[in-house]
């Protein structure tokens, strides 16, 4: 698709582009083979998992073990109100935002903003802050190897490709690509764990095994998008068992067929997910800032 996004260059750029958007697509499945290694599940071999994935890294532009150690932190603490910060989406609970400066809340309604959460934002991580350990720069010094190497092994294949084909219509086509893929792998992301009625609980009533099962969606696409996304949209599942490989989780719901509806979103409805900004911890479910203000709490 790089290819022939670079050929139909000498015809049009906008059709350059529109080819741009399956690459992204496939890049995206890249990145979920990659997030599959990083959980030890897409082969048999540790080793094998670990270098696919460090290769994958470079293509994806996020580096594996860094990568692969803050998802690690994801699983562990997702749907713990005491433990977020890594890995997730960053939500503030109607408490929180009541108590926020105005500045702070200004910062976190432009962050909750869709061309910042879904445009910007992406392209942010996958481009920049991506280039070094963020989050995890005092955990030791693998992780900044990871960052570094990665980078790297970037520059190098950049540095070859820009050889071939010049950098202007490298640039042309690579970073919209890159930038059209990060925005949904965070879609995907986003509305596996921000949906109205998921699950999250202070530390003291926080389990894992619900916070898993309750705390993420199943993202039920067309079949089409569903193979694009490497059935990552089963995503109850897989937080309840990571080690199930992504080629496996549709046989899991056609011999457990019950949970095909639990916490089950479709794509249509999924885009009503956008306005979901604050959790309402006595009602226990996310808010928009709209019904936030008709409830007169903000």
């Amino acid at each position: 698709m790089w290819l022939a996004a670079w050929q139909a260059l000498s015809i049009s750029y906008l059709l350059a582009l529109a080819l741009c958007v399956p690459a992204a697509a496939f890049l995206v499945r890249l990145f979920l083979i990659q997030h599959d290694c990083g959980h030890g599940s897409f082969f048999r071999s540790k080793s094998v998992n670990d270098w696919v994935g460090r290769i994958l890294g470079v293509i994806t532009m996020t580096p594996y073990h860094y990568w692969r150690r803050s998802h690690a932190i994801h699983h562990a603490s997702h749907g713990n109100l005491d433990k977020r910060g890594i890995g997730d989406i960053d939500t503030l609970t109607v408490r929180e935002y009541q108590n926020a400066s105005r500045w702070d809340r200004f910062k976190y309604r432009l962050y909750r903003h869709p061309i910042v959460l879904f445009g910007i934002g992406p392209a942010y991580v996958f481009l920049i802050q991506q280039r070094w350990p963020s989050g995890l720069e005092r955990a030791g010094w693998r992780f900044w190897a990871s960052a570094l190497g990665t980078d790297l092994a970037i520059i190098v294949a950049w540095g070859v490709m820009i050889y071939l084909v010049g950098w202007k219509p490298f640039l042309m086509l690579q970073i919209p690509m890159t930038i059209i893929a990060s925005s949904i792998g965070v879609w995907m992301f986003y509305v596996q764990h921000q949906f109205e009625d998921m699950v999250w609980d202070k530390q003291e009533n926080w389990d894992l095994h619900e916070a898993a099962f309750y705390g993420s969606s199943h993202y039920d696409l067309p079949a089409v998008l569903r193979w694009m996304t490497a059935s990552i949209g089963v995503h109850h599942v897989h937080h309840l068992s990571s080690r199930i490989p992504y080629y496996r989780l549709q046989d899991v719901l056609k011999d457990h067929p019950r949970l095909k509806d639990v916490k089950r979103l479709t794509l249509r409805k999924s885009f009503a997910c956008v306005k979901l900004q604050l959790w309402h911890e006595e009602a226990r479910r996310l808010i928009s800032f709209a019904e936030a203000r008709a409830l007169k709490l903000v």
